[in-house]
């Protein structure tokens, strides 16, 4: 098969190639995915540069989401699986070869049906961003009538948290910091959307949320602590799902005690798997109730351009999924 690999951690111009590799075949348990797209997260351009991550494997096949179609299964999975098409989460975690190739195996429960209505592209968008979206809103605290502050409204986890919480029943105020990624937040159906650039932007979302958020999906604690906590409700749950640049910056504790928030930390690899089970099969709901959903593909790029597509991402600049073409030269 084709794909593109790396040998040691850098920049994508100088560590990624492209080539033929031999063709995976599935191990018990595992499907066999004819890769049409694959998406490229901030996370796979982290573990490339070397950014928070180690060299886990002696070569990498980067990026964790794609969609195609289940082509071969091993022992334990029912041949019926062969011939559907997928969106797939998780290829390029714990294992050392995701989806920027032809095919990727992976273990089943990691391939999820992919709605007739929707392209392959639109399919790699959901992975690891529409799962962190999920798991951040939903759990044993209802969001149904209440408030829902989304940061980095503009961003892929951003865009499904705002459409997530909508479909839950919340009310959505979402943060961006550009006209442009205004309209993006306003498309996904944010109630409100502030530019958190302005100065008077704390003011905006108190008088947004008279009452406070009782849910925070955030992007960056650090760099939002000051915004969350002059519009966050006594008791409100305030989840966080990246790091930003100030990584080790100390938080304002006294206020986060004395408004007796609960701060969590999401990060899927450490989540029990019946949990990210749960956001798949409720990611299924929402796909077959809303026909309409949004699927923001950024740019599109072909197999050979994965360095492009991955210094697309590292650029900042992108509204939505940068998406490569595994079956495109």
């Amino acid at each position: 098969m084709r794909a593109v690999w790396y040998e040691r951690q850098g920049l994508a111009q100088e560590v990624l190639q492209y080539g033929e590799m031999p063709t995976p075949v599935p191990a018990r348990g595992e499907v066999r995915v004819r890769l049409l797209a694959s998406a490229v997260n901030p996370a796979d351009v982290n573990r490339r540069a070397g950014r928070l991550h180690a060299m886990d494997f002696p070569r990498i096949i980067p990026n964790s989401d794609g969609a195609g179609v289940i082509d071969a299964v091993g022992d334990g999975v029912s041949v019926a699986r062969i011939g559907t098409r997928v969106w797939v989460y998780f290829a390029q975690r714990g294992r050392a070869f995701g989806t920027a190739a032809e095919y990727v195996c992976l273990p089943e429960e990691l391939a999820s049906e992919l709605p007739a209505q929707m392209s392959a592209e639109q399919g790699a968008c959901l992975g690891i961003p529409c799962v962190t979206a999920y798991c951040a809103l939903f759990d044993s605290e209802p969001i149904k009538g209440r408030t829902v502050l989304v940061t980095g409204g503009a961003g892929a986890v951003g865009h499904y948290a705002i459409q997530l919480a909508k479909w839950g029943g919340a009310r959505v105020i979402a943060t961006v910091s550009s006209s442009a990624k205004a309209e993006h937040a306003l498309d996904a159906g944010a109630d409100v959307v502030i530019d958190y650039t302005q100065a008077s932007a704390g003011d905006q979302l108190q008088q947004a949320a008279v009452d406070g958020v009782q849910r925070i999906v955030d992007v960056d604690v650090a760099a939002n602590s000051q915004l969350v906590l002059g519009a966050a409700h006594d008791n409100a749950v305030w989840v966080s799902y990246a790091i930003g640049s100030q990584a080790t910056a100390a938080l304002p504790m006294a206020s986060i005690i004395r408004k007796n928030l609960r701060l969590q930390g999401l990060y899927l690899s450490g989540l029990q798997a019946s949990r990210r089970r749960e956001a798949q099969q409720g990611i299924a709901r929402w796909l077959q109730q809303v026909q309409h959903a949004r699927h923001a593909v950024d740019s599109v790029f072909s197999l050979p351009q994965t360095g492009l597509a991955h210094q697309a991402v590292e650029a900042k600049a992108k509204v939505g999924t940068v998406v490569i073409r595994c079956d495109q030269e």
